[in-house]
């Protein structure tokens, strides 16, 4: 719980009133969301329990922090206000307990991860990570699930990101599903003709999916280049040389999602973590759970 004292210009009314960490954590992670329902999903709880936290939070502060849109409910001013205080302050929380931990968070784990979602994912999470946990070393591979696949067999990681196409798979530890969307540069057109395509290397999940769609369809198309990096992949889109299909939430800034009917729908994908213990237990387990927040927020937007 947190006391929040009063200032030489306040009267004693605020000395003794309290605000739960938790239900202000709880309400962070809606806002981040967009959704009571993820957010319960997230933190595990139902989203009754969610919202009985939100509710008593709405009766300490005596105001509403959300406003009924349509079929959702959203953020009002006094909640946007709320969740740019709250930021800082669960931040400070969780700065003092890592400070005063008994057993400092330490080691060395191993990452594999996607190429796309290296790109995306990581920039958002190693600064704070860091700023958090400044003993843990990462070591990062990034290519296509089937490589760390093939490499996690033989040397496996403490944590594995991977694409599959089964979205009901249970042999991990953390699945979300996403989009498989087409993805182009509005600087070049695609040609009505035939469908030119920029693709990772055979045992790209999204190759499979895209060739197969296209076959399927009866559509015309050709593979112009082949590249299993995403900075390539994005460069030679850029350079007009085709369009390909990427997870939603991975998409670059400066490509589009293309918006087609005569193109097939690709369906979903899962996006898989898949979680070591056997050693560095503590710090596998922060790691872990940045990156399912990470993801969560992500696909969210």
């Amino acid at each position: 719980m947190l006391t929040i004292l009063p200032t030489a210009n306040q009267g004693s009314d605020f000395a003794m009133k309290q605000l739960s960490l938790e239900n202000l954590r709880t309400f962070v992670t809606v806002v981040e969301l967009d959704g009571f329902s993820r957010a319960g999903e997230v933190l595990g709880r139902s989203q009754p329990a969610v919202s009985l936290q939100i509710k008593k939070l709405e009766e300490q502060l005596g105001t509403r922090l959300f406003q009924k849109q349509g079929q959702r409910q959203v953020v009002n001013h006094a909640g946007q206000k709320l969740y740019e205080l709250a930021i800082p302050l669960l931040k400070q929380n969780d700065q003092i307990f890592q400070f005063f931990a008994q057993k400092p968070v330490s080691g060395n784990l191993r990452l594999g991860i996607p190429s796309e979602f290296a790109t995306q994912l990581l920039p958002s999470i190693i600064g704070s990570f860091n700023n958090m946990y400044p003993d843990v070393t990462l070591e990062v591979t990034s290519s296509l699930s089937a490589s760390l696949l093939q490499k996690h067999r033989s040397a496996p990681f403490d944590l594995l990101l991977t694409i599959a196409t089964d979205t009901q798979n249970e042999a991990s530890d953390f699945t979300l599903s996403d989009d498989l969307v087409w993805v182009g540069s509005d600087k070049h057109p695609r040609n009505s003709n035939s469908v030119d395509l920029v693709v990772a290397p055979e045992g790209c999940r999204y190759r499979q999916r895209l060739l197969v769609g296209l076959t399927q369809a009866g559509l015309h198309h050709h593979i112009r280049y082949t590249i299993s990096d995403i900075t390539g992949i994005s460069a030679a889109i850029q350079e007009g040389l085709g369009i390909t299909a990427l997870a939603r939430s991975t998409v670059p800034n400066h490509l589009s999602i293309i918006e087609d009917s005569t193109l097939p729908q690709l369906g979903k994908i899962a996006i898989q973590l898949t979680v070591r213990q056997q050693r560095n237990k503590d710090a596998v387990n922060k790691l872990a759970e940045f990156i399912q927040s990470r993801l969560a927020v992500n696909l969210s937007h």
